[in-house]
């Protein structure tokens, strides 16, 4: 057995070993030891492998897979330019904290800067947006026993590091994998496999990971939330942001227990939780409804990404702001934070000092009711305004609405950034039973597909429900090859709705939107595309269907997946709109003021 095939086997048992289900490849040579190793790995039931032809693509799909799971999912590529593509997804598991493992294959060091092909410097590549980085020893022949210790410990290293276990804080770790010749494996039959790595090269017996970590007894990273409300006097307002689902669920049961009022992104965990309100940046963007009825604290678990009138909120500085993280990295938008905490939030310890809920007649439980009220007046008014002109066929800020009301309860949804995300956060009323994604580390648009492919792929493999993703056009262009798994790739139940406004319709709601801007907004800004969205994904082989009202959407999405759904828009329109919703929204509070 030659040394890079040794390598390669060692690896892909250890990582199974560690925990690993799902790895993901794009085809490549300098690879080739190792993605041979993970196909007789699938082969042997010991993982699930997924191919893609794209090494953004796969980078993407491996994120999704991670995202879903909270297991480590490597993606493996070539050497050259392909290590380059992962960089984006590698950027969005490092500030969404996913424990995404990218191993890149290269030359060894004797072919490096030297003009030899498909060579680029891919030592410390992806910088500080790794947990852990580490250009691996070359394999050599003859020192079988002390490489077998030095690669198992690296790679159960490289797991560790990923899933946080000893930082609390996951994220990204880069295997760079120098590999010489031969790499193709010369030691079984044709058609043969190889058995599982032993004698010299053999893991720790019974299966065990080569290096395992003392697991957490409770302390400072599981530290409960502080701060009792003495006497149901301070109104405190809980903000969840983009977070794992467990942290934003956990969150949520202890402002329950506490009677806070709830803010939750989508992607938060407790978005559906008790105690979420509907419309959390239209309450906060109504000035004097706020000014009347402002919290003097608030408490902030993730990191809040979404709203301009959040940020406000957490940066005026008569609000004391504490904020918890779910790893050792504090978001702090506000830079007013007073208290900060690492806390993954275990619900029985963050409980262990909760006091009575608050009465109804305490200034913070009339207070928490008069939010409560105030949603549900908001709630009234955009739904009121979203179904005016019913006839006129969907809105993008409807079709976010009704398309959370229309899931069935334990279905996955994964947000695009841009519109989308925002539109749901705004008009959608908050459900329980559903898992609700989004790339909010970075909030690029790269790579939506891939990622809501991996995620259903992760959600059904669970026995979860059906899979549903809502992005805007321009996300959906952007990713095209998610669409294409490959023959005998597996095909999630997975339908995916895109609201088509021909370009960068969130630009019309923004600065750039304004008339002053107009000589030079659709080339820069608005980019329209002219494609008609159902034939470019029925040419990659996805069932499509263009809706235009209610009973269209309903029937669409109970068809079952893979399909793309589109639903056409107007940018402008949307923008108007979205004006009007504000007004309506601020109308509705002010009708309930004093």
């Amino acid at each position: 057995m030659n040394p890079s095939t040794a390598f390669a086997r060692v690896l892909v048992d250890e990582l199974v070993r560690g925990g690993v289900t799902d790895a993901v490849v794009a085809p490549g040579s300098r690879s080739a030891p190792v993605a041979l190793a993970l196909a007789d790995a699938e082969v042997a039931g010991r993982l699930r492998l997924h191919v893609r032809i794209d090494e953004r693509t796969a980078s993407f799909l491996a994120l999704g897979l991670a995202k879903a799971t909270g297991r480590p999912v490597p993606v493996l590529t070539t050497s050259g330019t392909a290590t380059a593509h992962l960089h984006a997804a590698v950027l969005e598991a490092h500030e969404s904290g996913v424990p995404l493992l990218a191993l890149t294959a290269d030359r060894p060091p004797e072919l490096r800067a030297t003009g030899a092909n498909q060579t680029i410097d891919q030592v410390g590549l992806y910088g500080g947006a790794v947990r852990w980085a580490l250009d691996v020893g070359v394999p050599e022949p003859g020192r079988e026993a002390a490489q077998n210790r030095y690669w198992r410990s690296v790679v159960a290293k490289a797991l560790l590091i990923a899933r946080g276990e000893l930082s609390g804080d996951p994220g990204p770790v880069h295997l760079n994998l120098a590999l010489r010749e031969p790499l193709m494996p010369d030691d079984t039959a044709p058609g043969a496999r190889p058995a599982l790595p032993a004698g010299e090269f053999a893991g720790r017996p019974g299966g065990a990971p080569w290096t395992g970590a003392v697991p957490d007894g409770g302390g400072l990273r599981r530290a409960p939330l502080t701060g009792v409300d003495p006497a149901g006097g301070v109104r405190t307002l809980l903000v969840a942001g983009d977070a794992p689902s467990a942290v934003g669920r956990a969150a949520a049961v202890v402002a329950d227990q506490r009677g806070w009022p709830v803010l939750a992104e989508p992607s938060s965990g407790a978005w559906g939780a008790a105690g979420a309100l509907r419309g959390p940046a239209l309450l906060l963007g109504a000035a004097d409804w706020l000014a009347a009825h402002r919290p003097d604290r608030v408490v902030v678990v993730g990191r809040p990404t979404l709203s301009r009138p959040v940020n406000a909120l957490l940066g005026d500085p008569a609000v004391t702001v504490e904020t918890y993280g779910p790893t050792p990295r504090w978001a702090d938008p506000g830079r007013g934070s007073t208290v900060v905490g690492s806390a993954q939030l275990d619900p029985g310890l963050a409980l262990r000092e909760v006091g009575p809920r608050p009465a109804a007649g305490s200034v913070a439980g009339g207070w928490a009711a008069a939010w409560a009220d105030a949603a549900a007046r908001v709630g009234r008014a955009v739904d009121a305004e979203l179904d005016e002109h019913v006839g006129r066929g969907l809105t993008a800020a409807r079709l976010a609405r009704d398309l959370v009301a229309t899931l069935p309860a334990g279905a996955l949804l994964v947000l695009g950034s841009s519109t989308p995300v925002r539109d749901v956060d705004r008009l959608a009323v908050p459900r329980p039973g559903l898992t609700v994604l989004a790339n909010r580390g970075v909030a690029g648009i790269d790579g939506t597909i891939s990622t809501a492919v991996g995620a259903a792929l992760a959600h059904q493999g669970a026995g979860g429900g059906p899979a549903f993703a809502l992005m805007g056009d321009l996300t959906f262009l952007h990713d095209l090859t998610g669409l294409l798994p490959g023959s005998g790739e597996p095909r999630p139940d997975l339908t995916i709705v895109v609201p088509d406004n021909d370009g960068g319709g969130i630009f019309a709601q923004l600065e750039p939107g304004q008339p002053q801007y107009a000589a030079s907004y659709q080339r820069v800004f608005g980019t329209p595309h002219g494609r008609d969205l159902v034939a470019v994904a029925r040419s990659l082989g996805w069932a499509a269907t263009a809706v235009s009202d209610a009973a269209q959407l309903v029937a669409a999405l109970g068809a079952g997946g893979p399909r793309v759904v589109v639903v056409r828009t107007d940018a402008a329109a949307e923008a108007a709109l979205a004006v009007r919703l504000r007004a309506a929204a601020a109308e509705a509070l002010a009708a309930s003021q004093p």
